[in-house]
Order: structure tokens, then sequence, then C-alpha cells
């Protein structure tokens, strides 16, 4: 050995070349065939999405369906704030804006309480052995740590997996706000959005998603109704959109409502706020792939053709009937088409996200112009019309157009029913989601409106929101 002076002049790398000549030699014993068999059975499963069990891969996250479920994760949070938070916002008046940022705001941490006290376990947990609702196992995020939760995603970790869901969470009761916007005193919502997770929310997503849900004809070979749905045509935008025409014919229509214009006050938020709606929803519809995979390839795609097309027909549609094209118009073609593809998206080719596309411009547009006109119900934002109208198009839809050459997965359980009587399951399924939301929204409505009230003094609609429930304004005059 060198003496030490000398030592400390060699380079680091140098020395640590050094010492590990210095340090004995451990040999490795040479891995068996059944080893060898077995990292490789673990790695073609990682890549393949499939499940890793009696391989030498078990129990652990796979860093890249990891990492895409954060970002997605991330990206859902982002439609809501502050995607439909500014989507919304811009359409109200000026006097109203920050009450629909304060209420996307508090169901954002209102929802995240809930879903970590019970709402993750009563969704996703399995423990009451029910189709109808989850269970026990996980109340208060007990258990559900970094490992998977095989149930649902081999490779994706089940505290991720648990923040994914919470953000679709999130955002289905921020939906109903664009039907009783400028009107609801911000308690009432608050108190709403509390009940309606418990009673409609909770309940349906596990009954569609859970991994014996009633309604999960995917995965549930005891499936009672063998329906499908992607990202939440049911769950998130029929439920929301049902739940908000309720609301908003309980409610009333606004003050001044058909006796003066009654126009959005920013349309530049607006169009902001789309743009990131459409950029978050790739973690809405892709991420539903729970892994990066072939299936989150296709979704990524249908969700692209579907927003496009959707908005340029509806533009088209102005331009032909009114003879100019509106950005308003245009926005609510690009949501609408989202709206519409989301519970077929991992389901069909791209010439099914295409018509897909041209009918979600065409059937919200009729609904959100005339029939709303006709029928003289004040759904302010046309929540109603894109999204309960959409969601229940894209579900009857999804029944037509899902092809097990483009998610094999619908082969597992389905094969007698694809392609020929899905159709009738869908409409099944529409009727559970439409049944449970009129009904669980109607009896929480009247409940908090019996106890709180819901509209504020008519003094304090007249003055604004902003200034009666937050004592703040948006804008500096």
């Amino acid at each position: 050995m060198p003496p030490l002076g000398s030592l400390l002049r060699l380079p680091l790398a140098g020395l640590a070349v050094l010492i590990a000549f210095a340090a004995p030699v451990r040999v490795l014993a040479e891995p068996t065939t059944a080893d060898l068999e077995k990292r490789i059975a673990g790695l073609e499963a990682y890549i393949n999405n499939t499940d890793p069990a009696g391989s030498a891969i078990t129990g652990v996250a796979g860093p890249g369906h990891n990492g895409w479920l954060m970002v997605c994760s991330a990206l859902v949070l982002f439609m809501t704030l502050p995607g439909l938070a500014l989507f919304y916002g811009g359409l109200v008046r000026k006097k109203n804006v920050l009450s629909v940022l304060a209420q996307c705001l508090g169901i954002a941490g209102l929802v995240t309480v809930l879903w970590w006290a019970v709402g993750y376990s009563l969704t996703f947990g399995k423990s009451f052995g029910s189709g109808l609702l989850g269970g026990s196992e996980f109340f208060f995020l007990r258990g559900v740590t970094s490992a998977p939760n095989t149930d649902y995603a081999y490779w994706v970790s089940q505290n991720v997996f648990a923040m994914y869901q919470l953000m679709f969470a999130i955002i289905t009761p921020a939906l109903i706000l664009g039907a009783i916007a400028e009107r609801i005193k911000f308690l009432a919502v608050l108190s709403i959005v509390g009940l309606w997770m418990l009673v409609v929310y909770f309940p349906l997503a596990h009954m569609v998603w859970g991994v014996n849900g009633f309604m999960n004809g995917v995965w549930n070979a005891a499936a009672g109704i063998k329906a499908i749905d992607f990202a939440g045509g049911t769950v998130v935008h029929m439920s929301s959109g049902w739940s908000a025409l309720v609301l908003c014919l309980i409610l009333g229509p606004r003050l001044g409502l058909g006796q003066g214009k009654i126009a959005p006050h920013n349309l530049v938020l607006c169009m902001v706020g789309t743009g990131m709606l459409w950029v978050g929803w790739y973690g809405f519809n892709a991420g539903s792939a729970l892994a990066a995979d072939g299936i989150a390839a296709n979704a990524f795609t249908t969700t692209t053709l579907a927003a496009a097309v959707a908005g340029f027909v509806w533009g088209l549609l102005e331009l032909l009937i009114k003879g100019k094209a509106t950005v308003l118009g245009l926005c609510t073609g690009i949501v609408a088409g989202l709206v519409v593809i989301t519970p077929a998206t991992g389901f069909v080719n791209s010439t099914g996200a295409v018509l897909i596309g041209v009918l979600a411009a065409i059937v919200p547009f009729v609904f959100c112009t005339y029939v709303k006109v006709w029928l003289k119900y004040d759904d302010a934002l046309d929540t109603f019309g894109v999204h309960a109208v959409g969601g229940t198009l894209g579900a009857v839809l999804t029944g037509f157009f899902a092809t097990p050459e483009v998610n094999a997965n619908l082969g597992t359980n389905l094969k007698a029913v694809v392609g020929h009587t899905l159709w009738l399951e869908q409409l099944k399924a529409v009727g559970i989601t439409v049944a449970l939301s009129v009904v669980g929204t109607a009896l929480i409505a009247y409940a908090v409106k019996a106890v709180l009230g819901l509209r504020p003094h008519h003094e304090h609609e007249t003055q604004g929101l902003d200034l009666a429930d937050h004592g703040e304004e948006g804008y500096a005059t």
C-alpha cells in the first residue's frame, strides 16, 4: 500500500479504485435459470402492465406507470383549479366571479377531508361485500401505502391511486356550480356537496368502478349490470349534470332573468379556462388507463379528436344558423366533446371518436340553444345541457362504438354483449344514475333548504355574492 500522504494527494476516483482492490473480493452466486425466468417475467409484466404475481418483482410500484399517474393526478386537479374556476368565473357577471372561485376552493378542501376519512374506502373498498358500497377497511386512508392495490392497478402505488381518484371526486360536484351560479349561498353549497358525496357520488363511483361494483362490467364477472365507463360518463358527468338540473329547478331562476341581458363578464377567462380543461382532460381520460400503456395512448388520441371535432362543429353550427361563430360557442363545443368521449375514450377507435365528436356538438347544441329556452329552466352556465345531456349521450354511444380491438379487457367478462347488447346495459346504467342523482339531490336540497336556506336575500343577490358572502370584489373599480 502507498504511504498515507500519497493517498491524500490522489484524486477521489483513484482512491475509490484502490479501496476496491484492497477490499476482500466477494464472489456472487450465479443466478439460476429459475431466478432469471422470474426476473424476466417481472419485467415483462411491468412493460405489459399485467399481474407480476409469481415473478421476482412484486409488491412495488413501477416507476413509469407510477410517475404517469402522479402527473395525471396533478392534471385532473388542474382541471378544477384553476381550469373550471376560470371557465365558470368568466361566464358569470363580475359581481359574482369570486363566489365561483371560492366555491371551487371550498369544494376542493371539503371533498379532500371526506375522501381521507371515508370516501376512498366507501368507493374502492370491498369489505361490505356489496356491489352498492365499498367498505370500511381504508377509513382515514388506513393501510393505503406506496404498495399497489392490485384490485385496481398492478404497478401504481395505492396512495397515488387514491390521490388520482380524489381529483375526480373534487371536480364532480364542482361541475354542478355552473347550473346554480350567482344565486346560492356559500354555506348552502358546502352543505349540499358534503351530503351529496355521501349519498350520490361514493355509492355511484363504487357501483361503476369498484372491483365488486354492481355496474362494473369490465372487471366484475358477477356484475348485475354489465356496463362500461372508462373515465366518468356516468360517475362524473351524468351525476353532476342531472343533479345540477334538480338544483336549478329548486332554486328558481336568477333575479332579472328575461328582463334584461345577463352576459358573461369576461370571455377571455372562459377561453383560458377551456384550454386548461382540455389540457387537464388528458390526465382525466388517458390517466384512467392507470398505466402508461397502449390503452392510455388510445385514450389520449380519442380525447384529442373528439374535443377538436366537437368545437369545430359547434362553431360551424353557429355560423350556419346565426351567421357568427362565437368564442363561447367554440369553447362550449370543445368541453362538450370532452364530456361525451369520456366514457368511451379507452374503448373506441379514432373513427368512433370523430363520430362521437360530431354528435357531441349537435345534441348538446340543441339543448343549450333551444331546449333550455323552450322549457324555461335557468341552467346558468349550461351544466345540464353539456354534462347531463353529453354524459348520457356518451354513455349510450359507448355501447355502440366500443371494440375489443382497442381494449382487450372488453373480452374478459363482456364477450357476450360487446357488439351486441352492450348498449342495453348502458341504458340500464343510465337509468340508475339518473334515478340516484335526481332523487338523492332533491332530498338533500330540500333538507338543506329547510335548515339553512339556499338563496341569499334578494338584496344580496342584486349586490353580488362576492361582497355578500366573501366581503371582497374581483376587480378594483
